[in-house]
């Protein structure tokens, strides 16, 4: 049976992501907050009002049938298992979930970073993932392993299945033409900065630079990632929406140099009847 179609307000987005699973990504649009937070700001840290924010999560809660947990996000690669006994409770500090009971919605907020989720089959669990350049390239770990390598472990061991069987879904982030980096970004994902790489386009530098820089392509990196841990190409969809290049639909820190909200992915198992 196909999932269930929700209707959303302007701009938002629903993924497909296998019968079962529910999924949506916000906008800015339809919410309570105003100013720089106008107006489906779902950040409880940005300095917006604590009770717009409260009445914009009601309504995206009202609108999945879910009830979500919401994460303390540090770009790490921190990933947390959600069960029904997590309502409730402070928030985790972590940067993915991981959920195998239906009605219980993992969510990441984002404002340029990616948004991943994750579906195992015949609706067995689900998890979204909050994937920074630092979490994405693993940046403090010695292994050099990311918020992909652990929310996949995560969800395949939840839910007894291999990465090859997991569908995922790339949401909005900043694009490859606004995405501007230094050297250490590329090292940070073991690439020589002196030698090309398909992700990495080197900028023309502008009058009075004195170091390098590179426009990263953060969806195409992501991909790779998951790639190399066996995901399916054809069973890794979206990562087409550019967030500093669609001010009147998306959030974005980078081009608002901070002042700005926050956007959500959600996933969760629906509840059978």
């Amino acid at each position: 049976m196909p999932d269930a179609r929700l209707s959303l307000p302007s701009g938002w987005i629903q993924p497909s992501l296998g019968a079962g699973v529910g999924a949506l990504m916000t906008a800015r649009s339809a919410g309570h907050s105003s100013g720089p937070y106008a107006s489906c700001n779902l950040g409880d840290h940005v300095d917006d009002s604590a009770t717009a924010v409260a009445r914009n999560r009601a309504s995206v809660a009202g609108l999945t049938r879910a009830r979500h947990v919401w994460l303390t996000q540090v770009h790490g690669h921190r990933v947390v298992r959600l069960s029904t006994d997590s309502l409730g409770q402070p928030q985790p500090e972590a940067d993915g979930a991981v959920c195998t009971e239906p009605g219980v919605a993992c969510t990441v907020m984002v404002a340029d970073c990616l948004p991943v989720l994750l579906a195992a089959p015949q609706g067995r669990g689900v998890a979204a993932l909050h994937a920074g350049w630092r979490g994405l390239a693993g940046a403090g770990d010695m292994a050099g392993r990311g918020i992909l390598e652990t929310g996949v472990d995560a969800l395949c061991e939840a839910a007894g299945c291999d990465p090859g069987d997991l569908r995922a879904w790339l949401g909005p982030c900043i694009g490859p033409s606004a995405f501007e980096v230094g050297a250490d970004v590329l090292k940070a994902f073991g690439v020589d900065p002196d030698e090309a790489h398909p992700r990495f386009a080197a900028r023309p530098p502008h009058a009075g630079e004195a170091a390098p820089r590179w426009l990263a392509d953060l969806a195409g990196l992501a991909r790779d990632r998951l790639a190399a841990l066996r995901l399916v190409d054809d069973h890794i969809g979206g990562g087409r929406w550019c967030t500093v290049s669609a001010p009147s639909r998306f959030f974005s820190f980078r081009r608002d140099a901070g002042r700005t909200g926050r956007q959500a992915a959600c996933i969760w198992l629906e509840r059978r009847s």
